[in-house]
This record gives structure tokens, sequence and C-alpha cells, in this order.
């Protein structure tokens, strides 16, 4: 959710860090939200599961790479 609502803003998240344990928005914040970049009308629990699963993944993914690092995010902006 914190990158979505960040994106959605139009905020550069090259300049965020995601904080595990923050609480930002409200659950229903947060839902709608999801929905939103789930691209599914009327999504199931199931789908909402996977897609913020498969997400999550990709972040951490992107968060340990040493080309999204903020040392290389200089070199390698928006990458």
């Amino acid at each position: 959710y914190q990158y979505l609502s960040r994106y959605k803003r139009k905020e550069n998240l090259d300049l965020f860090t995601f904080v595990s344990g923050r609480v930002e928005g409200t659950e229903k914040d947060c839902l709608e939200c999801l929905m939103e970049f789930c691209q599914r009308s009327n999504p199931s629990w199931t789908e909402l599961s996977n897609f913020t699963h498969f997400l999550n993944f990709q972040l951490r993914k992107c968060e340990n790479s040493v080309f999204c690092s903020p040392v290389a995010g200089i070199e390698f902006r928006g990458f």
C-alpha cells in the first residue's frame, strides 16, 4: 500500500524506502487502492491476496537489487 499510494499520487518512488510496521491510511483506503491496481472488476479475496503476494515479492526483489540502491540510483534514475 505504501508504494501504490505514492505511485498514485505521482511521488518519486526512487526516494522512498518501505518501513515495515508503518501505518498509513485506513483499512478502507488500502482496500480501495488494492482494488484499483488489481485491475479486476469485483475481485475475490483470493485474487487480491495473490496480487498483494506477487507485488510484495517483486518489490522485495527490487529493494534488494544493487541497481535500485540509493548509490546506484543516481546513475540509474527511474530504473
